[in-house]
């Protein structure tokens, strides 16, 4: 299959419609804030869980995740100040709160209409939402085999399916495969 490699620049102008102009360094601020807020978020979230999967397995990390994973996004987000917002999205959210909303569902089906075109997806999206009010899109791939005892064929590991049923019944963040687009972590600048 070709494989085709775009900039985040081009990517970003493809995406959306932008009627507002914005000024490079307004931008670069933006995904200097985006890339140290998603970061920090994906840092405090990624090595709790690992942890708690090296000591206790998937079932531990999925309590650990459901108990804690929102409450941890907040605490990121509290620590970026008032003019920054950050949160985690997804098509396929197991959580409700993670949901995307308004404009954030079309940059999700963007990016996945990309991947499943052979595009390799940029490391970031800044959305012009206003005057000075912009969002930074962190994609997030499934990219660690441990991701897939809680998002792939959960099946497989009958009583943590059947935990992940009992605490979300409408879960859809389940089915995925190496690669695949889990969402994004966004984050809204107000500059």
């Amino acid at each position: 299959m070709k494989k085709l490699f775009l900039t985040t620049t081009f990517v970003a102008a493809a995406l959306l419609a932008n009627p507002y102009e914005s000024k490079p360094e307004e931008i670069a601020a933006v995904k200097a804030t985006g890339q140290k807020a998603s970061a920090a978020l994906l840092k405090s979230l990624g090595g709790n869980l690992q942890k708690h999967l090296q000591s206790g397995g998937p079932m531990e990390a999925f309590g650990f995740c459901s108990d804690h994973a929102y409450t941890m996004t907040e605490v990121v987000d509290q620590s970026m100040g008032s003019d920054v917002s950050v949160k985690r999205i997804s098509l396929k959210y197991r959580n409700p709160v993670n949901a995307p909303q308004g404009s954030e569902k079309a940059i999700l089906e963007s990016l996945e209409t990309l991947q499943a075109n052979g595009v390799v997806l940029p490391d970031e999206v800044v959305e012009v939402i206003g005057d000075g009010v912009y969002k930074y899109y962190k994609p997030l791939l499934i990219n660690k085999e441990a991701c897939l005892k809680c998002h792939g064929d959960i099946d497989k590991l009958p009583e943590l399916a059947k935990a992940i049923r009992e605490r979300y019944p409408e879960d859809k963040a389940t089915g995925y495969r190496m690669n695949d687009l889990r969402g994004a972590v966004v984050v809204t600048v107000k500059h």
